[in-house]
């Protein structure tokens, strides 16, 4: 009820915000759970995949720390979000994403590299999609990196990619894992060229001005 309720809130504030999203190859997003996964270019992008997924309901991966304030934990909670410790995981990263896959009307939503400032995928994705037996949905975000460009009303464009299935049977090797990252790296490239062959990311963490 609460994640029903804050998603027509924040689609509604995104609209006063911006008011220009463009929701692209939404019908390849497959029936029952999956997990949406996308390099992670803004703090605002997986609102958007979530809006732009929607009816489909997400659970989510949050730092702990975030927890420790009642409110946001309350809010937190209520959106389906769970806690993880990104300096020790522990087997509960794993676990308890597979576990709301399996047994909930939840997808998961996913950020492969892990935090906002890293290109490198991570193993993850490809074993929790293993364990719940659910297929990744490639995922990019384009648009303004930064709340205040977002204001300007520039463009904001989410592709959705074909459906990544794992052999379930198959053992999830390093070889196999490393395929797996490779064809996510591969589709977020193929998504990022069909919606701007122009386009680069560039991290505003780093550089003062960059090119959304």
């Amino acid at each position: 009820m609460f994640y029903s309720f804050a998603r027509i809130i924040v689609r509604f504030l995104v609209f006063l915000i911006n008011g220009n999203a463009h929701y692209l190859h939404k019908d390849r997003l497959p029936k029952g759970n999956f997990i949406l996964v996308g390099p992670h270019r803004t703090w605002f992008d997986p609102i958007y995949f979530a809006l732009a997924a929607s009816p489909n309901k997400f659970t989510f991966m949050a730092k702990k720390e975030l927890f420790k304030n009642p409110i946001i934990r309350f809010i937190l909670v209520h959106a389906n979000a769970f806690p993880v410790d990104r300096e020790n995981p522990g087997p509960s990263a794993i676990k308890t994403p597979v576990k709301k896959l399996r047994k909930t009307d939840l997808s998961l939503i996913l950020f492969p590299s892990g935090t906002r400032h890293s290109e490198e995928l991570k193993g993850g994705a490809a074993l929790i999609a293993k364990l719940a037996n659910v297929p990744l949905v490639p995922v990019v975000y384009q648009g303004p990196l930064t709340f205040k460009r977002l204001f300007r009303r520039k463009p904001v464009k989410i592709a959705f990619g074909d459906p990544i299935y794992l052999d379930r049977k198959s053992k999830l090797d390093d070889d196999s894992q490393k395929k797996v990252e490779e064809q996510m790296q591969s589709a977020f490239d193929a998504l990022d060229y069909s919606v701007d062959p122009n386009f680069k990311y560039v991290d505003v963490s780093k550089k003062p001005e960059q090119n959304n």
